[in-house]
C-alpha cells in the first residue's frame, strides 16, 4: 500500500494515472498531453509499473500502458477499514450542530 500511495503523491504521476483512466495511451501519446518530454514520462511509467499500477502491452514497436485495477481494489478496501471512524464522527459532528441549532446558536462552551 505504501507503494502505491507514494507512487501516486508525485503530481506528474498523479496526471498520468488521471489521464490512463480514460483509456490505454502510448509514451507519446502521454508526453503530448501533459507537455512532458517522452523520456520524462518513461521514468514516471517506470515506477507506476514497478508500483504495479500500470501494465505495458508491446505492440509492434510501440508500447501502449495501461492502468491496473487491482491496486485501486486493494487502495479501496483499505480506505473502507476507515469509513467507520469516519461516519462516527460526522455523527457525533451532526449531534453537536443540531444541539447547538437548538440553543439558538449558542455554543455551551461559551
Amino acid at each position: 500500500m505504501k507503494t502505491l500511495l507514494t507512487s501516486l503523491a508525485e503530481p506528474n504521476r498523479w496526471n498520468i494515472v488521471e489521464l490512463l483512466k480514460q483509456g490505454p495511451l502510448t509514451v507519446g501519446e502521454i508526453a503530448a498531453r501533459l507537455n512532458l518530454r517522452q523520456p520524462q514520462v518513461s521514468k514516471h511509467l517506470r515506477v507506476l509499473s514497478e508500483a504495479g499500477i500500470v501494465v505495458v502491452h508491446p505492440i509492434a514497436n510501440r508500447r501502449v500502458y495501461q492502468l491496473n485495477p487491482e491496486p485501486f481494489h486493494e487502495l479501496q478496501e483499505w480506505t473502507e477499514t476507515y469509513r467507520h471512524l469516519w461516519e462516527n464522527r460526522f455523527d457525533q459532528l451532526d449531534s453537536y450542530l443540531k444541539k447547538v441549532q437548538k440553543q439558538g446558536g449558542k455554543d455551551e462552551r461559551s
